[in-house]
């Protein structure tokens, strides 16, 4: 967390510029540097620098919680919605009510069940309106295996919401809130992660989809060639433990999926 970029903390841009110019560039060259001397260097007043300090400590390490708030968390994202119904109405009920925000969802099986339709429609319900079940927001799908399709998903959408997609424009609206990315290594789509952080953190997103976690590790024999398992399995679980905290910390369902490949679920 302490090499985060200050460029990627959201700060003003002029103030950015500042701490550029002055060769701080990472979370841990700002935090180093008492305030007095911060002002100094950037001959900034005190007001600026503590309000630029502040958002950097927010992002490079987010507030604790406390076992009693997070159980409290729940408990109210339970009773007062949040959750991305999934428009099936069996597993909603077992879901209680949809895909659960602030936690890992895993679909685990094996390739060709439906995993990436599934996702495709989930896709198209968070980004749909309140009013028709939607969380009205922005979607960020990274696709592994290059399993995206961006006609099946407007087929997926004219016809399980016909009153929506015939209304002239919708189809366009709902396809430039989903952002698809498609890393070609783990160490990509890790890197894709730390530039997405802060979105997911301030909540300009609503839902994360991972397709798949099994296309990260199968997918690059470049770079697998020369790992074993257990050298592969190490960044991977870095990987899922900052889902996890991301999760925690922004509040969003994140879905991933997997295909159980030697006991590989989560």
């Amino acid at each position: 967390m302490a090499n985060k970029l200050i460029s990627q903390m959201g700060l003003p841009l002029p103030i950015a510029n500042v701490f550029a110019a002055r060769s701080i560039i990472t979370a841990k060259d700002a935090l180093s540097i008492p305030e007095s001397d911060l002002m100094a260097l950037l001959d900034l007043g005190r007001d600026q620098v503590a309000s630029a300090v502040a958002r950097i400590s927010e992002i490079t390490c987010p507030p604790y919680q406390t076992v009693l708030s997070l159980m409290e968390d729940r408990r109210t994202s339970g009773c007062h919605g949040g959750r991305l119904p999934t428009l099936l109405k069996g597993l909603d009920e077992a879901l209680g009510g949809g895909i659960p925000p602030g936690l890992l969802t895993e679909l685990v099986g094996p390739s060709g069940i439906g995993k990436t339709q599934f996702c495709l429609k989930l896709s198209l319900i968070a980004a749909l309106p309140t009013c028709y079940g939607g969380l009205n927001g922005r979607v960020i799908y990274i696709d592994t295996e290059s399993k995206f399709s961006s006609r099946r998903i407007i087929e997926i959408g004219e016809n399980s919401f016909p009153q929506i997609f015939q209304t002239e424009g919708m189809a366009q609206e709902m396809a430039g809130r989903i952002v698809v990315l498609r890393p070609a290594s783990l160490s990509e789509f890790t890197q894709s992660l730390e530039k997405i952080k802060l979105s997911l953190i301030q909540r300009e997103v609503n839902l994360l989809i991972i397709d798949s976690m099994a296309g990260l590790i199968s997918g690059n024999p470049r770079e697998n060639e020369s790992c074993t398992r257990g050298s592969r399995q190490q960044p991977l679980g870095w990987t899922l433990s900052f889902l996890k905290s991301v999760a925690e910390f922004s509040r969003i369902p994140i879905v991933v999926t997997n295909q159980d490949l030697e006991g590989m679920t989560m």
